[in-house]
């Protein structure tokens, strides 16, 4: 069951007033390799309307690119622009604070290419100034003794995301980043700084990448401890479908209130028409 979230904020807002559409991936406009009914209705709806879709995962096994073929192959034609990962926001962040670090990254090879690309410097057999961990599904036993070791040692600590899971056909699940830092956290006592949602900072790099007013941006998405938690910390409109990870009883057992509530793409543009 999804963790218990206290509400922050709770914003009421037509979604007449809304511009720009964060839509979350996983589970709310595909499941897997399975394109969620009413996706393309949706797009092409927003695109008569005038509005925008900028589509937002906290997954950082893929960068945008990868996410941009992955949509292709399902019939969504968008600019990888348009597409904005966890990964990103933590190179983005880093960045700021920290550029040309030391890393130790527990991550996939296209998560360590942008890494590299930005001038990072991956390290495997020496101290790093930072760890940072991501979605790795090429995760191995050292890579996990390797972290901790570098933790235990004082390295700084980071990750692109929390999510213990990620959805898939057929109410199916696969381990997440979020696993792989409980067992890190079991090991070192050790918590990351989490870059992704529910993390301001997703949303911060989300609104300067894309120079958008809060008061025109909704938040769209199917967990209610990631993306619901991001809206209402934040104080934009949240739209929860049901479509993933979160269903009614979920939902209820919250103790949540956000904005609006679909089954799942497909009614939220109904909606809107």
């Amino acid at each position: 069951m999804a963790k218990q979230i206290q509400p922050v904020v709770i914003i009421i807002q037509s979604l007449k007033d809304i511009k720009h559409f964060l839509l979350d991936m996983d589970g709310t406009i595909y499941l897997g390799q399975q394109l969620i009914e009413g996706t393309p209705v949706f797009l092409e709806l927003l695109d008569k309307q005038g509005r925008k879709a900028i589509f937002v995962t906290n997954n950082s096994s893929k960068n945008r690119f990868d996410y941009q073929r992955k949509l292709c192959k399902m019939g969504i034609d968008i600019e990888s622009t348009a597409i904005y990962t966890s990964g990103e926001a933590t190179i983005r962040y880093l960045l700021n604070r920290s550029p040309g670090a030391n890393i130790f990254l527990l991550g996939t090879p296209t998560l360590a290419k942008d890494f590299t690309d930005a001038g990072f410097t991956l390290v495997t057999d020496s101290k790093p100034d930072l760890v940072v961990v991501g979605f790795d599904t090429t995760l191995t036993y050292k890579k996990l003794w390797q972290a901790c070791d570098y933790l235990q040692d004082g390295a700084a600590y980071l990750a692109t995301h929390a999510d213990l899971n990620c959805p898939l056909e057929n109410g199916r699940y696969m381990p997440d980043a979020g696993a792989i830092i409980k067992f890190i956290e079991a090991s070192t006592g050790k918590a990351p700084l989490v870059i992704g949602k529910p993390s301001l900072h997703m949303l911060e790099g989300i609104l300067t990448k894309y120079s958008l007013k809060k008061e025109e941006i909704a938040i769209v998405g199917d967990r209610l401890y990631t993306d619901m938690k991001l809206g209402l910390d934040a104080g934009v409109t949240t739209i929860l479908v049901l479509s993933g990870e979160t269903n009614r009883q979920m939902y209820e057992q919250s103790g949540l209130e956000v904005s609006h509530v679909f089954s799942s793409i497909k009614e939220l543009a109904q909606s809107l028409i």
